[in-house]
């Protein structure tokens, strides 16, 4: 899917560039040559090439400063500079100033494709940014809460990667909304028509993982009655989801990646080649990073899927949006259990607040849902809530009150309701409505606290 990709590939060895764009267009790329610096610098101004693959030692004009005057001009076009070691400290130094990377002769060309493969991906996504610049934003579709700095970058994040080809790494802590975060890529993007297959990596035997991605054929294994399309295939045109990608082994890293490199797979227990054309968005809760540095997660791979990384903040650093997502949760099971609910007391709520979330949205979630079906009365009190999130959320609101030198409830409530007015623009509704009181009774308050 999408437009063909061209390299402009830049050296002063007429084989070495013939051999480069053979390969190029192998792999289905275009291939447009320069034999000089200046020839390249020069050609970028006349068309628009996905990347750069330069040399350094050249006659006319060397590939240091072919690359200065093109990224002066062409800052977001990835250009990356092919060097012998001899003079790899000089390409050091041109990443320093804004190179995509650079590659040592002779080139590993695993390494090549997926450096340049890379290095297009990002570009897609500079060229999205480019155009959110150029253009008022049209807010993405999202089912996703929140109102917080940190929740409006990540859908502005959304909005810049979802329409791209761009493989996606999705980090963050257990019950942030990772999945969630998928399912908006897929729904924004141009493959949202077609199917989005989500797989829990961490939930399946290494066995049944492999037959669940590629598929068997019959009589493969015991109980294989008949044959199987895997979730790659299944996935064909839209989005595989691998969720907890972390906690997969190396044998299984190794056939991945394969499929992510060659879009290629085979059946477990078959001969035949099978294409598949899905995007890829992973997902994990670990640091690959330090996973890769202790061997046990393959750095090959991890280059493949972290092309674009999408960090979900945990809710303890976005406790601004908690009120939003009470007040979601809150209808949601008051439908499902048929219960009437009036709201959500001050008191609840800044409980609700103080408490640091280690489960994150989901551990908010799963807390409402029990509270709304144990609450007596009309409003949501924290008596109905798990009694860890009533100790240890009392003793922070506590340690707050003392350092803020009051304990009372009084103090307390009177900051929870001007925190809720300022995050309403002082909407008095509004906020009447997420503290789960009428307006009148917050017209009372406010003159009690002579606001």
């Amino acid at each position: 899917m999408g437009k063909q990709v061209t390299i402009l590939v830049v050296d002063d060895e007429q084989v070495h560039r013939y051999m480069l764009c053979s390969m190029f267009k192998e792999w289905g790329w275009k291939c447009v040559e320069a034999d000089d610096g200046r020839t390249a610098v020069e050609a970028v101004e006349k068309f628009s090439y996905d990347a750069v693959l330069m040399d350094v030692r050249m006659a006319r004009m060397d590939g240091m400063e072919a690359f200065s005057r093109i990224h002066a001009t062409h800052p977001a076009l990835p250009v990356i500079i092919m060097t012998a070691y001899s003079s790899v400290d000089a390409a050091v130094e041109a990443i320093k100033h804004g190179a995509y990377d650079y590659l040592t002769k002779p080139l590993d060309f695993d390494r090549l494709r997926l450096t340049l493969e890379r290095a297009v991906d990002k570009r897609q996504v500079e060229e999205r940014k480019q155009e959110v610049r150029e253009t008022p934003l049209k807010p993405a579709s999202t089912s996703i809460l929140g109102t917080s700095p940190l929740m409006q970058e990540l859908l502005e994040m959304i909005s810049y990667v979802a329409p791209t080809e761009a493989t996606v790494l999705i980090n963050g802590e257990s019950g942030t909304g990772k999945e969630l975060v998928a399912a908006e890529l897929h729904n924004n993007s141009d493959r949202s028509d077609r199917p989005f297959i989500k797989v829990n990596c961490a939930a399946l035997a290494e066995s049944l993982l492999e037959s669940e991605l590629f598929g068997h054929e019959k009589g493969a294994f015991t109980g294989a009655d008949k044959r199987r399309e895997g979730k790659f295939v299944q996935a064909e045109g839209g989005t595989l989801f691998l969720d907890e990608i972390g906690e997969t082994s190396q044998a299984m890293q190794v056939k991945m990646l394969r499929v992510l490199q060659e879009h290629e797979l085979q059946r477990v227990g078959g001969e035949e080649t099978i294409h598949t054309d899905a995007r890829i968005i992973a997902a994990t809760n670990r640091d690959l990073e330090k996973e890769v540095r202790e061997g046990n997660f393959r750095e090959d791979l991890y280059y493949r899927l972290n092309v674009v990384t999408v960090v979900v903040p945990p809710l303890r650093d976005r406790r601004e949006d908690i009120p939003l997502l009470v007040e979601h949760f809150v209808r949601k099971f008051a439908a499902k259990n048929r219960r009437e609910v009036a709201g959500v007391t001050p008191e609840c709520m800044e409980l609700l607040r103080s408490y640091s979330w280690p489960g994150n949205v989901r551990e908010l979630e799963n807390a409402i849902e029990r509270g709304v079906i144990l609450m007596r009365g009309e409003y949501l009190t924290e008596k109905s809530l798990p009694l860890p999130i009533q100790k240890q959320g009392a003793e922070q609101i506590k340690t707050g009150a003392s350092e803020n030198g009051s304990s009372s409830l009084q103090a307390q409530e009177k900051v929870l309701i001007l925190k809720t007015l300022e995050e309403t623009g002082g909407n008095k509704s509004e906020a009447a409505r997420r503290l789960g009181i009428t307006r009148k009774t917050l017209q009372n308050k406010l003159h009690k606290y002579d606001e």
